[in-house]
């Protein structure tokens, strides 16, 4: 699992029909000490109703095929919750609201 960034999002019309009603977004993983994006931008298949800008946890592999919504998809990355807060050795350093 990891915690990334929605930045952006993908409309397909054209598509496998078996991705049909998947809602896809771009996701950054975040850097939990400085909380900073890292690495590459990555699509993933959005489970649980995520919007841009949001904290999200992610999973990747045959991980992210394990969602109600994802089930015997064709799904590399998956959002599978929206951050409320987190906390880091004892100190608060994210907090959605």
């Amino acid at each position: 699992m990891q915690i990334a960034r929605v930045v952006g999002n993908v409309v397909s019309t054209t598509k496998s029909d078996r991705l049909t009603g998947l809602k896809m977004l771009l996701v950054k993983p975040v850097d939990l000490e400085t909380f900073e994006e890292k690495g590459n931008v990555l699509v993933a298949f959005d489970a649980v109703g995520a919007g841009e800008g949001e904290i999200v946890m992610i999973v990747s592999g045959s991980s992210s095929r394990n969602t109600a919504l994802t089930e015997n998809k064709p799904s590399d990355t998956s959002i599978v919750a929206i951050i409320d807060y987190i906390d880091l050795r004892g100190k608060r350093i994210f907090s959605k609201s």
